[in-house]
C-alpha cells in the first residue's frame, strides 16, 4: 500500500509537468479532430445507400488481372445501383472507383493521410479525407451494405478482420463479405480452417461469414441474393449496437 501511495504521489509529480500538460493538450485536440471527421463523415455519406466497400493492395498495376476484374466489377455494381467505396489511392482502390465512376451510383473515396503510396485518385463523385484510420475504418462499416475484398496486404486484411470481428460478436449486422481471388486467398482459409478451428479459437461457422467468388457477375448476383432474403439496410437494433463502432 505504501508503495502505491508513492507511485501516484511521482505521477503527480511529474502531470505537472509542462510536457504532460502539452501531451493532454495534444490528446484532446486528437479527440476532436476524430470528431470532426464523423462529422463530416455523416453529412456526406447519410443517405449514400446501398453501397458496396471494396478493398485490395494500393501496389497493384493497372495491367495486372485483379485490377481490371476490379474495374469491370466496380462497374457492374454501379450500374446495378450500389455506390462504391473505396479507400480512394491508387492501386485496387483506383480500379474501384474507376468502374464505379464511369456507372450510374457514385464513386466515393475515403482517402487517408499517409507518408507514402497514398494519393487521391481522380476518380471519385464524393472524396473524404481522413488523418485518422480509426473514424476511416467505422465509415467503411457503417456504410456498406457488403464488403468485397481484392488480394491485397495487411490493410486489406486489417478491414477483413475487423468486419468478421464486428459480425462474429454482434457489434455488427450480418452483410455479404465477399473474397474475389480463390487461389491468393486459399492460405488464409486453410489456416483458418485447418488451425484455428480445430484449435477452437473460432466458433463452427465463422469462416462462412466469407465467401470465395472469382465471377464477377456471381458477386453481384450473391449480393443482390442476400438482401432478397433480408431486408436492405440495419434493423433499429442492429442500427444501436452501430452506434458503439
Amino acid at each position: 500500500m505504501e508503495k502505491e501511495v508513492k507511485t501516484i504521489t511521482k505521477l503527480n509529480e511529474v502531470g505537472d509537468t509542462p510536457y504532460f500538460t502539452m501531451l493532454k493538450a495534444r490528446e484532446s485536440w486528437s479527440m476532436f479532430s476524430i470528431m470532426a471527421e464523423f462529422i463530416e463523415t455523416a453529412e456526406h455519406l447519410t443517405g449514400v445507400s446501398p453501397a458496396v466497400s471494396i478493398f485490395g493492395s494500393a501496389r497493384l498495376p493497372e495491367d495486372d488481372h485483379y485490377y481490371i476484374q476490379c474495374v469491370e466489377l466496380a462497374r457492374k455494381l454501379s450500374d446495378a445501383g450500389f455506390a462504391v467505396f473505396s479507400g480512394g489511392g491508387p492501386g485496387v482502390m483506383s480500379a474501384a472507383n474507376k468502374g464505379a465512376f464511369a456507372g450510374k451510383s457514385l464513386s466515393v473515396g475515403l482517402n487517408i493521410e499517409l507518408p507514402f503510396e497514398q494519393s487521391a485518385n481522380r476518380w471519385q463523385d464524393i472524396s473524404l479525407r481522413f488523418r485518422h484510420f480509426f473514424s476511416r475504418k467505422v465509415a467503411f462499416v457503417k456504410y456498406a451494405d457488403a464488403f468485397v475484398l481484392f488480394p491485397g496486404g495487411y490493410g486489406t486484411l486489417d478491414e477483413l478482420f475487423k468486419v468478421l470481428t464486428l459480425i462474429q460478436t454482434g457489434k455488427s449486422r450480418r452483410i455479404p463479405i465477399i473474397l474475389v481471388g480463390s487461389e491468393f486467398w486459399k492460405g488464409l482459409l486453410d489456416w483458418m480452417n485447418n488451425t484455428l478451428s480445430p484449435a477452437g479459437t473460432l466458433s463452427p461457422g465463422d469462416v462462412e461469414l466469407m465467401k470465395v467468388i472469382d465471377d464477377t457477375d456471381a458477386v453481384v448476383e450473391e449480393i443482390i441474393r442476400f438482401y432478397q432474403e433480408r431486408p436492405l439496410g440495419p434493423s433499429e437494433e442492429e442500427r444501436e449496437k452501430m452506434m458503439y463502432l
